[in-house]
């Protein structure tokens, strides 16, 4: 099943956003202070139900001065998750398939830019030392790496488990 990023995108302040609109808001915002530096970061988390939603958080971090979140939740129809392992490894899916879909369009518009100073792009997945998921660290972590992007965990992932886990 391809995961398309057409659909609208959700931020407390500018409502839905398409995918485009997101670009263009990412852009206006390193724009109001290109000298500072981002953080843009990609995480996810999952419910715990057979057929689970996804909310997939995309935060943009200017660093030491806060920052602005989106949300975009994936559901789908007529597939099952059975077990937890399964959940963790969709997160991650989504997460890498949204970043990649970002970065080659978001590196375009910033180039328009000043030279912003941004770290694009981090991963924060769902799984940590503690509980369940500790076997799956080295999985999961690789998974990322291989994509192009830096892995964060538990208790640095507070894109998958504090923004995205908001929305479950």
């Amino acid at each position: 099943m391809d995961i398309v990023f057409d659909d609208k995108f959700y931020n407390p302040t500018k409502g839905n956003l398409t995918f485009k609109e997101l670009i263009e808001e990412l852009k206006r915002y390193i724009s109001e202070k290109p000298e500072e530096f981002y953080d843009i970061i990609v995480g996810c988390d999952s419910s715990s139900e057979e057929e689970p939603s996804f909310p997939i958080a995309l935060v943009i971090l200017r660093r030491g001065q806060g920052g602005r979140f989106f949300l975009k939740k994936i559901h789908y129809k007529n597939k099952k998750f059975y077990n937890w392992k399964q959940r963790v490894l969709e997160e991650i899916f989504l997460s890498c398939k949204l970043a990649l879909s970002l970065k080659d369009d978001l590196e375009k518009k910033l180039k328009e830019l000043n030279s912003p100073k941004y770290e694009f792009l981090y991963i924060h997945a769902d799984v940590g030392e503690n509980g369940k998921t500790k076997d799956m660290i080295k999985e999961v972590v690789g998974l990322i790496k291989s994509n192009g992007f830096e892995a964060k965990i538990k208790p640095e992932s507070y894109a998958a488990s504090v923004v995205a886990d908001k929305y479950t």
